[in-house]
Order: structure tokens, then sequence, then C-alpha cells
């Protein structure tokens, strides 16, 4: 059974039984303590945390998640996988244990022909929590499950929480015998290989007040209504189903691995164990590359593009660890090509979208692969001359601060610094690099607190949300008569805040924008009788709660006191030309580069706005000139804006495209302008009409990372002021270069070929006196120890003129005699210094490098080089002299 089936009948059960079917959440998610959803609860936490009342009584999806806790251990083992699917059925506060436990017989053991399974009732048995008898009776009551077969285990197996206070409960997990051939008799208490836990249904009945471990934790009593929250492995049943051993063998994870053995030449599981212990490093490989491309291919198609933090640094390691096994298993060719499409046509049976955004998919995903592979080529370079002056200097391993720069600089997994520097005959020291890797953990730990330093805790929103949601009036009204319902400062509530002090006001209703989907806060005042408050922010800081940062004027403001809620309707104006240009410029960009230009992000504020945009190469100066041409065509047109509510499948159904990273509930804001020429879902606020944006001038186009483009752009006033400040230049170039407008192009050029021509007579000329002084030198040598030294200061020459001074000079000297040239110039910012080895004086001991690190040390810098030629440089021009004094000293002394 194909896993899209399995996935199907799963839903297709449930809503059978009157779960509400709800698509799965995408795998980013507004949780700020989660990078990716990675538990087929975490969409539906408010409701199990009481913080919102769930819009169902039962519910059943199949969710999208990631965990890359253990990403080290991919491939290690036939168990660990970074994306997986999770099968999940709840109840909120409907049904209980009872009906848990037949829904998941029926489903389990039904034959396939009336849509269930199928499995084998005498191969499964069950797991309950040691003093759950209820859970045990009710196994024996509703199935056929003998009791030998059901396992009574601890908290640390069989009980579930959230680690934190709040709803848990006792869990029954159900396990599948998968033979003798896979372990040991006894069940899951005996082995967990051969009996592999398929399902875990949590009964969540108690409410926790303290939770200090997994088995850890106090009881304050009983939920006021019990629910259910289960979840089965997609991938686990489905390698049931399939009867194959493990995840990698399902129909949707093995086509990848099989196309990557093919182009490598490798037979996966040739010289592998099957089930346990050790596997071959060719099958590890093989696993690495086809978890990660799938779980690249679902990141992506979510909206994740890679970069150096947070998510988008997960998606970068998954791409480059793929591509860096290929190069393992000696496939040096771009990789992700060959292997991507093959992820998508498995996974786009049950996620059509992969289909039609592969186009983007594929773009940032290619462009990663070749920015990875110039930094191979970059950092075999950096670690060649690290792993020479190791060698130089008499030393055995390469230093841990050489392999974490080319880890932190360059992008040079540690894996494959030990891998090349162990071809190179040396080590590398693990420890020195695992400690600067922790440094800067603690370094990104403390600037993420520190950044996280001006929000209060979470929890004391949830106290007030608790109370009611904030009647939020945004869309409708700039001023509202309001009521302060909770005061925050510091991250405590409190009672009031006084004059010159800062925190943050919930009311009960408010009409100020709170920042989200690009768009910044409202600015404005919140006022009352002796009150005056500035609005500097506005945050949900839980959902259903608008809170307002504030400083206080005038005051104290009081929980209680009535206020007027005041929007600066100009900011609102400015800010909604802006919202609304973001649209017309993502229509635009579509309608001029295709429908793959998809937009990943935006920012927008009063007069600005930027785009984010799926795309691997820079645009040229006629793209944007069309598409800043289309978008004020659009600003001309007069189109009209609008907004209506719809479900989030009828709003994908009229074509509704969806800002990638946002969650949406089920009934999502679609805002169209001009029809189906933009219709996007959004939240923000907007013009009435398209022609109230106003001027409209695209002000830059940049990269912002592997496959993602970036377009910035001025609207309404600040446009026409932008446009005003490049007419005065254009005017003032004009008379500077004595051009009218239209012919300053052709002037520029004209005076830029001038000036290069003028350059390279001068290039020319100076090389001329460069062979000139060269020819000189040669009658300035002088015997130190029985080779014959050049020392000597050029005054003015730059850095390449001393370097082929140098060379000039060595190359007159021939090869009769052991031969140095030792040059200093001063011709740039700092000193520098070149000098150069013939054969003969190599021969006799004397290396380039090492002279150059003692002439440059002396100028108070540093230096190095191969031993016959270096260069190096300082701080100090006036040591030139004392510089050249101890290359002569050291060449004595090693002669």
């Amino acid at each position: 059974m194909e896993t899209a089936e399995i996935r199907r009948r799963w839903l297709t059960f449930f809503e059978g039984k009157g779960h509400a079917v709800i698509p799965s959440a995408p795998l980013i998610h507004e949780d700020p303590n989660l990078l990716f959803v990675n538990a087929g609860m975490v969409p539906f936490k408010p409701y199990f945390l009481g913080q919102e009342s769930a819009p169902w009584d039962r519910a059943t999806s199949v969710q999208k998640c990631v965990r890359t806790g253990d990403i080290d251990e991919v491939g290690k083992t036939s168990r660990h996988g970074t994306f997986f699917q999770m099968n999940g059925n709840f109840s909120f506060g409907d049904y209980f244990k009872r009906d848990a436990i037949a829904f998941a017989w029926e489903l389990l053991t039904s034959d396939q022909a009336d849509g269930g399974y199928g499995l084998d009732p005498d191969r499964l048995w069950a797991t309950v929590y040691e003093d759950d008898d209820e859970a045990e009776r009710l196994w024996q009551e509703v199935t056929p499950l003998p009791a030998e077969r059901i396992v009574r285990r601890g908290k640390k197996d069989n009980y579930w929480h959230m680690g934190v206070p709040g709803p848990g409960g006792p869990c029954s997990e159900i396990f599948y015998d998968r033979g003798p051939e896979y372990g040991q008799e006894g069940g899951p208490e005996v082995d967990e290989d051969r009996y592999m836990e398929v399902w875990n249904l949590v009964f969540m009945q108690y409410d926790l007040s303290a939770v200090r471990a997994k088995d850890d934790f106090d009881v304050a009593g009983e939920l006021p209504a019990q629910s259910v929250d289960t979840g089965m492995g997609l991938e686990r049943i489905a390698s049931i189903l399939q009867g194959v051993d493990n995840m990698y063998e399902i129909d949707e994870v093995y086509p990848v691995l099989a196309k990557a053995a093919e182009m490598t030449g490798k037979t996966y599981g040739a010289t592998g164990a099957k089930t346990a212990g050790e596997s071959h490093p060719d099958d590890v490989r093989l696993r690495v590359v086809a978890d990660h491309v799938r779980s690249s291919l679902m990141l992506i198609g979510d909206g994740v593009t890679p970069g150096n933090e947070g998510r988008g640094y997960v998606l970068r390691r998954m791409l480059r660890r793929a591509v860096r096994s290929m190069r393992l298993l000696g496939y040096e060719d771009p990789a992700l090509p060959e292997l991507l499409p093959v992820s998508m046509e498995k996974m786009s049976a049950s996620y059509p979208e992969l289909r039609d955004g592969f186009e983007r998919i594929a773009q940032i995903a290619y462009a990663e692969e070749q920015a990875f592979r110039r930094t191979l080529a970059s950092g075999t370079q950096i670690l060649d001359t690290a792993v020479v002056l190791t060698k130089e200097s008499g030393g055995e391993q390469l230093s841990g601060s050489d392999a974490f720069k080319l880890h932190d600089t360059y992008g040079f997994p540690i894996d494959l610094t030990l891998e090349m520097a162990a071809e190179q005959g040396l080590a590398v020291d693990r420890e020195g690099f695992v400690a600067l890797m922790e440094e800067q953990r603690q370094r990104a730990k403390a600037d993420a607190k520190a950044k996280k330093g001006g929000h209060a805790n979470t929890e004391v929103f949830k106290e007030l949300r608790s109370a009611g949601a904030t009647d939020w009036r945004a869309y409708t009204e700039l001023t509202t008569e309001a009521t302060v319902v909770g005061l925050v400062s510091q991250g405590r509530r409190v009672e009031e805040i006084a004059p010159g002090e800062s925190g943050q006001v919930v009311l009960d209703r408010t009409p100020f924008y709170a920042e989200s989907g690009g768009q910044i806060a409202d600015a404005g005042v919140i006022s009352g009788d002796g009150t005056h408050l500035v609005v500097k922010d506005v945050q949900r800081p839980v959902k259903g709660l608008v809170a307002h940062t504030v400083e206080v004027v005038t005051g104290p403001v009081r929980v209680g006191t009535p206020v007027l809620a005041e929007v600066d309707p100009q900011w609102r104006i400015d800010a909604c030309q802006a919202h609304s240009g973001t649209h017309v410029v993502h229509a635009a960009l579509r309608q001029v580069l295709g429908p793959s230009a998809l937009q990943s992000g935006s920012y927008n504020k009063p007069g600005y706005l930027r785009l984010d945009f799926a795309w691997n190469q820079g645009l040229s100066a006629d793209a944007r000139a069309e598409i800043e041409h289309v978008a004020n065509l659009a600003v001309r047109d007069d189109l009209p804006v609008s907004a209506a509510y719809m479900t989030l499948p009828e709003a994908r159904e009229q074509g509704a495209l969806a800002l990638f990273g946002e969650t949406y509930d089920e009934q999502v804001r679609v805002v169209e302008i001009g029809g189906p020429w933009s219709r996007e879902l959004c939240g923000g606020t907007h013009v009435r009409r398209s022609s109230q944006i106003g001027a409209l001038t695209l002000t830059g186009e940049s990269s912002v990372g592997s496959g993602v483009r970036r377009l910035e752009a001025f609207v309404g006033m600040n446009a026409l002021s932008y446009l005003a400040t490049e007419r005065a230049l254009l005017a003032q170039l004009s008379e500077i270069v004595k051009a009218p407008g239209p012919q300053l192009p052709e002037r520029v050029s004209e005076l830029v070929a001038r000036l290069r021509d003028t350059e390279r007579q001068l290039d020319a000329l100076r090389k001329e006196q460069v062979a000139a002084a060269a020819g000189s030198l040669t009658d300035q040598g002088e015997d130190v120890g029985g080779i014959t030294l050049v020392a000597t200061h050029v005054a003015g020459g730059s850095a390449a003129d001393v370097r082929q001074m140098v060379l000039d000079t060595r190359g007159k000297l021939g090869e009769d005699r052991p031969v140095v040239v030792a040059l200093t110039g001063d011709g740039g910012a700092k000193p520098v210094v070149v000098i150069a080895t013939n054969q003969a004086a190599r021969e006799r001991g004397v290396k380039a490098g090492a002279l150059v690190r003692v002439a440059a040390q002396t100028l108070g810098g540093g230096g190095g080089g191969k031993d016959d030629l270096a260069q190096g440089g300082g701080a100090d021009a006036s040591k030139v002299d004392d510089a050249l004094a101890a290359v002569r000293r050291e060449l004595g002394a090693s002669s």
C-alpha cells in the first residue's frame, strides 16, 4: 500500500467517525520556541492549553514535521530521520479512552478491502501506564487483545506532557511484532526493534502544576474536560504495510536513495547491517542523501530559504550534507538536479502544491548547490594553505581555529576538513574546534537573549488573554473608546505605570494595527483624563491579544482607566500605500518573470516596501524597468481593492497566493487588487483603490541569499521625494560634465574610457620603470654566508610593483649560486615585504615564507607563503630598514 493511500485512508476513516479533516499546517510555525513543527499536535496546542476554544469537538490531520535535534545521527541507523508525517486524531472534551482505543483497533485490523490497514491482530501489542487500570480494562473490553499482550510501563514510557505546566496524562502505545528475524521474543519491554511502536494514544486528563522532568512532575488535579491526542508515524506504518525494513525503504524515500546509488555506482545494503549495529559508510551516506533531499524539498516548499541562522541554516546544512555525501560517494557533478525531481514525483501524490511550485523550489535548491560547490573550491585552497603552514611549523594536526574558520567563514563542514586533512597526513584538533563552536553558540544565545530582553514574559499575557480576546478594529476605525484591562512592566503585571516609564498596555478594544505579515505596527496615542501615552509598538504576544508598547508622557495610567485610542491617520494612510504597493509589485513581478517568482518575505512601513522572491539571478535593467512600468500601470488604472473572508480551501481554489512561512486559520482574508490580477491571503491594511498608492519607484534589487532576490521601492510622497532627489543629482552631473541630460550617459562613458586609457598608459610606464629598476638591483647583491642577498627598500613601490621587481631580479641572477631577493615597499596604505629564493638557496634550506615572517614581525604585522615566494606586511613603515636587517641576520644565522 503506497504511503499516499495510507494517508488517504487515515483521513477518510476519521472523517467517517465525525472528525473535521484539518490540512497540515506549514512546517514553519508561529511558536517562537520552535524552529519547525515537530509533532502532530503542535497546531492544536492552544486548544489543549485552554488558550482558545477548539472550533471542533473532534479533528484529524496528517501533519508535516521536522526534527533536527539528532541530525548528525541521520543515516547511521535506519531509525533516524528529519522529515516525517504524523497521523493524528484529536478529541477536545468529546470522546475519551474507550473510543480512542476502539478507533485505533478498527482502523489497524479492518480488512484492506473495507478501507482498513489489514494488520494481523495476533501481531499487535499494547502498553498502558502502570497505574492506568481503566486503560488496561478497556483494551480487554473493546478488543480481543489477550491480557498477556497488554503491558504496563512507567512514566518514562507511558506518560505524556508538554514539558511545561499544563495538560498531561497517561498514554497507551500500540506495537507491531515484525517477527523473529528482527529480534527477541517477549514484547516491547524486551526488544523495540522487533516490536515497533506504530501508534500512541495520549489521554489528557490531568492538570500538571509543575514539570521538572519526563518522569518528575506534580499533578494539581483533573482537567475540566478530558481530551485525546493520538499520533501514528506515517513512515513507520508504511514500512510495515510495504513489507520493508525501515523508513528509508518506503515508496516516498527509497527512489531517491536508489537514484543516488545508481549515480554513484554503489549497491545499498550490500555490506551494511540490516537492523542493528554499525552500517557501512556508503549506506549511511545514501540514507543521508535520501532523507535530506526529501526534507529540503518540503522545507523549501513551505517557504524556507537557505541562510546562516535559524531555519535557513538548518536547510542549508541539510542541502550541503546531501551534496557532500554524494561527493564522498564519488559523484563530483551537480547532484540535486538529478535527485530533487525524483523526490518531488513521490511526495506530490500527497502534496500536489510541490509540483505546482517546483520551478521555484528547484531554483533555490540548485543555486545553493552551486554556491556550495564554489565554497568547496575556495575552502580547499584555504585548507591546503593551512596544511602547508602546519607542516612547515612541524605540527601534526590542523588547529581548532583553522577548522573553525573553515566551518564558520567558508561553510566548510568539519567532516570534510577531517577527511581532507587526513589525506595529507594530518589530524585535526577536534577539541579546539568543539570549544570554539560552543563559544559561538553561547554568543548566539546571549545575543538572542538580549534581543528578547525588551519583551515581557508571554505567561503574563496568557493570563490576560484568559479574561477575553481584544476587540480588534483596525480594519474599520482609527479612533476607539476603550478601557485599560491590563498593564505589564518589565515582564510583570502591574496596576499602574508612572510618567516617564514604558510598558505594555492591553485594552479591551483597539484600532491599532499590530505588526504582522511584514507590515509594521501603527503609531499614535492613547489618552484619558490626565493620561497621555505615545504608542511605540503594537504586537500580539499571544493569539487573540493585542499589546501596545507605550511611553507614559503624563499620567500615571492605571488598570480600569477609560481612554481614547487614536491611530495617527497619516501614518495609516502611508502604511496602506506601502502594503498595497507590495501586492502590486508582487503581481507585476510575476507578470514579467513568470509564476515561479513567488514572494518569500516582505517588509513595509509608511512610504517604503521591500519584497523578497525566489530567483537565482540578478534582474537586468530592462526587467526592473518593466516591473516598475507594470506596477505603475496598475496604479494608473485605479483598480478596485477588496477583502473577503473564506475558508482556506476556497481561497486556494480561487488561486489566492499565500505568503510562505505564515500560519493561517481555517477562515482566511483574501485581498484582491484588480480581481484575479493580484489575489493574496493577507491580514494587512490597504488602500481602497490602486490609484491611492500614488507614485511607485523601484530603488534597488539585490541578492539576500542563495536563490533569493530582494526588490526595494518607495511609494507615495517618498517616491516623489526620491525622484526629485534623482532629478537634482542628474542636473548637478550635467553641469559638471557640461552635457544635457539625454547626452549624459554618452558623455560619462567617454570620460570613463579616457580615464582607462590614461591608467593603462601609466601602468605600462610603471612596468618599464620596474623593469629598469630591477636591472639595477642585480648590482646590489651582497654575500651573506655564501648566499647572494639583494635587500633594499623601493620608495613608493606598491605591493604589485615590489612583487614584480623581486621576480625579475631573481630571474636575472640565475641559478649559478644561492640567491635571496628581499624588497620592501611603502606605496600602499601599509608597508609590504616580498621575498623570493632560487632553487639553489632552497637546497641550502632557505625558505621565503620563514624569512617573510621575520621581516613582517619587525613591521608589526604578519605574512606567509611558499618556500620560493612569500609576501607579508605590517603597520609601521618607519621600520622597513629594520625589517631588511632582520632578514640579513636570520639568513646569516641559518647559513
